[in-house]
C-alpha cells in the first residue's frame, strides 16, 4: 500500500484513497467546501510523487507544473509527499477595512489587500482567518471599489463564520486563490434580457454583476429576484430599490420562502433570448432552475453557482 507523507508524519493508506479524506482523517487539516474541484480551498502541493487526478483541467498549467493539486479530486496510488497550503507563505496579506451586519444573519466584510487584486464580478476567493479557510464570492466591483467585499451567511455555526465574527478593523487576514466561478457579465449580452436570481447571500456576487451590467449600460431588461428566509433577510433591499429608481429596464422582486411556490408558479419568460444567472444554496438553485427550464429557458442560457453549506 502507498505511503503518504506530510512533514515529519508518514502513514500507509489504501491504494485509491481520496487524498483529501486521507489527510483530514489522519489529523492533517485541509479545508474544503464543494468537493467538486470548483472552490479550490483544498489546494496541496506535491513534493514527491503524483496522485491520480480526475480534474487535471481545474488548475492552470503553471500551477500543475509547480506541483499544486486539488486534494478532493485526487486519489493516492503511489507513495506521495505533499505540503498543505500555508496562508502565511502562499497567501496574500490583507486587512479588515470594515465589518458590519447587513441583517441579523449576514455579516459584511470589507478587506484591503496588501497589493491590488485583479478580479471580475462573480469570482470567488479563499479567505483564511485563524488557520481556518472558506471560499466566498466577491460582492465588490473592481472598477469602483477600493476594497474586497464579502457577504457571510452566519445563520448556522461554522468555524470560519465564528472566526469572522471576532474580526475588527485593522485585523490581518490572508487571501488564498482567486477563482472564476460560473457567474460573470459578458458585454455581448448588452441587449438581451438578464435575470439575476439569488437565494440568501447568493445575492452577493449577483449584486456585483448587476453593478457591472449597469456600469456597461446594459440595454436589455434586467430582473433581480432575491429569495430570503423572511422579509428581514432582504439585506440589500434598500440599495437594490435605489438602483431601480429611474431605470425603466431594472425590476427588483423580493421573495420569502413562504411565497416561493406561488411566485415560481407565476414565473414566465418574455423572451427565449433571456439569460439567467442563479446563485445560492443547492435546493434554491435547483428550484429556480427547474422552473426556468419548464418555462422554456434553454439550458445553455442558465449559469449557476451553488453555495455548499460548510463551516
Amino acid at each position: 500500500m502507498p505511503e503518504l507523507r506530510v512533514g515529519e508524519r508518514q502513514w500507509t493508506v489504501a491504494a485509491g484513497s481520496n487524498l483529501l479524506d486521507a489527510l483530514n482523517q489522519n489529523g492533517v487539516s485541509v479545508p474544503y467546501s464543494c468537493r467538486a474541484g470548483s472552490c479550490h480551498a483544498c489546494l496541496v502541493k506535491c513534493v514527491e510523487g503524483l496522485p491520480s487526478d480526475s480534474r487535471p483541467d481545474a488548475l492552470s498549467h503553471e500551477q500543475r507544473r509547480q506541483g499544486w493539486r486539488l486534494a478532493c479530486q485526487c486519489q493516492v496510488v503511489d507513495d506521495l509527499q505533499v505540503e498543505t497550503f500555508d496562508p502565511l507563505r502562499d497567501g496574500l496579506a490583507a486587512q479588515v477595512a470594515a465589518s458590519d451586519w447587513l441583517s441579523p444573519s449576514v455579516l459584511r466584510l470589507r478587506l484591503t489587500p496588501e497589493r491590488p487584486l485583479r478580479y471580475q464580478a462573480g469570482q470567488h476567493l479563499v479567505l483564511w482567518a485563524d488557520q481556518v479557510a472558506r471560499p466566498y464570492s466577491l460582492a465588490s466591483l473592481p472598477e469602483e471599489d477600493r476594497f474586497l467585499e464579502f457577504h457571510l451567511d452566519c445563520r448556522q455555526p461554522g468555524a470560519f463564520s465564528e472566526a469572522a465574527r471576532q474580526l475588527k478593523i485593522g485585523d490581518p487576514i490572508r487571501l488564498g486563490e482567486l477563482r472564476g466561478g460560473a457567474l460573470h457579465y459578458d458585454p455581448d449580452w448588452n441587449t438581451r434580457p438578464l435575470w439575476l436570481l439569488a437565494a440568501g447571500t447568493g445575492l452577493g456576487p449577483l449584486f456585483g454583476i448587476l453593478r457591472e451590467a449597469l456600469r456597461q449600460h446594459h440595454q436589455g431588461a434586467i430582473r433581480v429576484i432575491h429569495l430570503a428566509h423572511d422579509a428581514g433577510e432582504h439585506y440589500l433591499a434598500n440599495p437594490l430599490q435605489a438602483m431601480a429608481e429611474g431605470r425603466e429596464n431594472l425590476n427588483v422582486e423580493l421573495w420569502t420562502a413562504a411565497e416561493l411556490p406561488a411566485a415560481l408558479a407565476q414565473l414566465r419568460l418574455v423572451s427565449r433570448q433571456t439569460l439567467a444567472l442563479v446563485c445560492g444554496a443547492p435546493d434554491s438553485v435547483d428550484a429556480f432552475a427547474r422552473r426556468l427550464y419548464l418555462a422554456g429557458l434553454p439550458r445553455n442560457q442558465l449559469l449557476a453557482d451553488v453555495f455548499v453549506p460548510h463551516g
